[in-house]
């Protein structure tokens, strides 16, 4: 899969205790990729990059991101080829909290990683992922693309903004490799325990036998399984190898549009996999702000990159209670071979799809 680009190659992966960086880390262990992460310590606990015993597969670095003589100092040690820069600070509500932390992980950290980039002349693709909130949202019906203004109301959507401009400073002064930043939806799936993240909050109220508190049951996101995603980012990687002129830049990886749905939709569909459970009304008045409405216009990946999205909303909700399930019902002690077996169940489908990038 993906050309068979990543076999026996050194990949870097900054953020690999996190959500989707351990998953990212998984799928390139399966493709034969030398993965090395640079990252603090699981964001929780649990947390999956420990339940799939990660530190025992990778080459782990411990490492704060806004610090850059660390940060060299791994690149000049294991001389990357390819570098998928994750690591941030991700929640809405914790950057009202932390702004300063906010920005200087997300715009200082993602500098620090395009300063190392420039610096080491081994890396020949780097894939720096922000979010579909670096936009400028005006709460309107039709997607964003990739041209669309950064901004931000919070400081996590501007710091990802800001993130965003810095990428492309470098990008237009330097150049050199091959260079995309990527944004995508509402990820979710199994291993998340993150805070203020509404899977992670469900499935510790469902596994409690708690109701499950939802602040802003109205909101639409444009919901998607981690795969989908990481499928783009490693596909983006392989092309940017190929062809680093043609796909430099910016894309959007987010799901259809059916996959727009409320959180309250959500939060019913995942009690009815899940086989109990229910919900109430946490929101308070003056509470701060979240957009209730984004979205991401995806035709430029689906014109240019042939790149889709491989699953549907509720299949992507059901891979993630099996995920979860197995984890507490103990059923595995080792999660990294649900996660790998995860991966091959989206590849065959996406193979069956006709998708390029799981052709073998």
């Amino acid at each position: 899969m993906f050309k068979d680009i990543y076999r026996d190659k050194v990949v870097l992966v900054t953020g690999n205790t996190g959500f989707k960086g351990s998953w990212l880390s998984v799928w390139l262990r399966e493709l034969g990729a030398h993965v090395v992460g640079f990252s603090l310590d699981p964001p929780s606990d649990p947390n999956n990059f420990t339940a799939s015993h990660l530190a025992d597969r990778v080459a782990h670095v411990h490492g704060d991101i806004r610090d850059f003589s660390k940060l060299a100092e791994t690149f000049n040690d294991y001389q990357p080829e390819f570098v998928f820069h994750l690591a941030a600070k991700t929640i809405v509500n914790t950057s009202y909290k932390e702004p300063k932390l906010t920005f200087d992980t997300n715009l200082g950290g993602t500098v620090n990683v395009l300063e190392a980039v420039r610096t080491t002349p081994s890396v020949k693709v780097l894939v720096s992922i922000t979010s579909d909130k670096c936009y400028e949202n005006k709460e309107w019906v039709w997607g964003y693309r990739e041209n669309d203004p950064m901004g931000g109301h919070d400081p996590y959507s501007a710091s990802k903004g800001c993130a965003e401009l810095a990428f492309g400073a470098y990008l237009r002064s330097y150049g050199g490799i091959g260079a995309a930043s990527v944004r995508a939806g509402n990820v979710f799936g199994g291993g998340d325990w993150g805070t203020d993240r509404l899977l992670p909050n469900c499935v510790r109220a469902l596994s409690d036998h708690r109701p499950i508190g939802i602040r802003n049951p109205a909101s639409t996101r444009p919901w998607q399984h981690a795969l989908e995603p990481l499928s783009g980012y490693l596909w983006l990687g392989a092309m940017l190898a190929e062809d680093p002129v043609r796909y430099c830049g910016s894309w959007n990886l987010g799901p259809e549009a059916d996959n727009n749905i409320t959180v309250v939709e959500f939060v019913e569909r995942l009690i009815k996999y899940w086989g109990h459970g229910c919900w109430e009304n946490t929101g308070v008045a003056n509470a701060p702000h979240e957009a209730t409405l984004l979205n991401l216009n995806c035709d430029k990946a689906r014109t240019e990159l042939k790149w889709r999205p491989t699953i549907g909303f509720d299949e992507a909700l059901m891979m993630a209670v099996d995920w979860y399930k197995e984890y507490y019902e103990g059923r595995s002690i080792d999660m990294y071979h649900a996660c790998a077996g995860q991966i091959k169940q989206y590849s065959i489908r996406a193979a069956s799809k006709g998708l390029p990038w799981a052709e073998e």
